[in-house]
């Protein structure tokens, strides 16, 4: 089936996460995002107040709501918003994926300061950690399923146990980039979107078989609470971007200023806000993402950023050619904590380049032809235009013999 582009963003007809395109040519993502031009957002978050006023704690026993956050992301911007603008009681929950790095835990630290919260880190043993990460590898082309898992879970085991029904996230995905949901949807977090897409339609004991080593042992921290528990606690999660117009890079900047948010740039992408607590995600884990689907992160962020108006179709696009293929760093460190051999890595990640997208023309040497390649569009991005920025104010470049993943609580690399 032929490939079809988006007129307006990047996104193709191959979008994992299903992309619709109309017959003026434009995909479901643009057409959705055209909401936060005309829905009125004064009243939309008067509909999130009412919403959560009955969760509030009425004799201060316990917490009002439950908020996941890590050391990067939208988690400041989140917590903002929950503690200063709905004067919520928020308890903060964060799943340790262990590839932190120092301007992650930094962040993570100030945010718990800023915004004086009691705060919640979940540890898996690093041993099962490490086990799950060599199989999801080495069987789906995957080093992020345990993190995914665990932060998408955590909170759910956390609002059952407590007996804190309220759980609140920042965008949804799925919304956002290839307009799955309308705002006025406001469709919730369920455990079915959780596995279909976040956890790559494989649940915890799905990925359990007899050809390896995982056990029972190693998983059951990643199992979602069962249908009972969950009607019994009336838990619930919602996500502010159904009520608040959201723009990560206004937002971020904003936490830059009142906050100290700290930012870091990167070899594979302009963004300078996003994952800076990890040393895999837009690296290792990005480039399998470009090997199996012919596109990587920064093309989202540029479809992001052509939607908001703030650069062209053809600047987002050069932009993408200039990244895309950059070499991942970092990659001792991962070798080092999962101990496999650089060759034996590059092997198994080669396993899972899509021919759709590339050429192998020898040994460990191939050809790309993906989505950025399929765009006929020429390059015209001015790399001197100073309307188009992103605040660089931190730097996790580090000495690779000496550095390595910062562990936090118990475990160790």
């Amino acid at each position: 089936m032929e490939i079809k582009f988006c007129k307006r963003c990047l996104y193709s007809s191959d979008h994992p996460l299903g992309v619709i395109i109309n017959d003026e040519g434009i995909c479901s993502g643009c057409k959705i995002h055209e909401e936060k031009d005309f829905l009125d957002w004064n009243k939309r978050f008067e509909k999130l107040e009412k919403i959560v006023k009955p969760y509030r704690s009425k004799k201060g026993e316990n917490y009002d709501c439950i908020v996941p956050v890590t050391g990067a992301n939208d988690s400041y911007f989140i917590v903002h918003i929950v503690k200063n603008k709905l004067g919520l009681n928020p308890l903060l929950v964060s799943y340790n994926k262990y590839f932190n790095t120092p301007l992650g835990i930094k962040n993570l630290a100030n945010l718990r300061i800023q915004f004086n919260c009691d705060i919640l880190y979940q540890n898996v043993n690093p041993i099962s950690v490490k086990r799950i990460t060599r199989k999801t590898l080495r069987k789906y082309g995957n080093i992020y399923w345990p993190i995914l898992a665990g932060h998408t879970v955590f909170p759910v085991q956390t609002a059952v146990k407590f007996k804190i029904p309220l759980i609140i996230w920042g965008a949804h995905q799925g919304l956002e980039q290839v307009g799955m949901f309308s705002h006025t949807h406001e469709v919730e977090m369920t455990r079915r979107y959780r596995k279909d897409h976040d956890l790559f339609n494989k649940e915890a004991n799905e990925i359990i078989s007899v050809e390896d080593d995982l056990k029972e042992k190693d998983i059951w921290q990643y199992y979602y609470p069962n249908d009972k528990d969950l009607r019994l606690n009336n838990v619930r999660g919602i996500y502010l971007g159904n009520y608040i117009r959201w723009d990560p890079k206004a937002q971020h900047e904003e936490m830059i200023e009142k906050f100290g948010y700290l930012t870091s740039s990167f070899t594979r992408t302009f963004d300078c806000y996003d994952y800076v607590d990890c040393y895999n995600y837009m690296n290792l884990h990005d480039i399998l993402k470009l090997y199996k689907h012919g596109y990587s992160k920064v093309t989202d962020h540029a479809s992001r950023e052509i939607r908001f108006g703030r650069i062209t179709r053809e600047e987002g696009l050069n932009l993408v050619r200039k990244f895309e293929k950059a070499e991942p760093q970092y990659l001792n460190f991962f070798q080092e904590w999962l101990g496999i051999e650089s060759k034996a890595l590059i092997f198994l990640m080669d396993q899972f380049r899509n021919l759709k997208y590339w050429k192998k023309i020898e040994p460990r040497k191939w050809i790309f032809n993906g989505w950025s390649k399929l765009n006929s569009e020429k390059n015209s991005y001015n790399e001197k235009s100073n309307s188009f920025s992103f605040i660089n104010n931190n730097n996790f470049k580090y000495k690779e013999k000496k550095d390595g993943y910062i562990t936090i609580g118990k475990g160790w690399p």
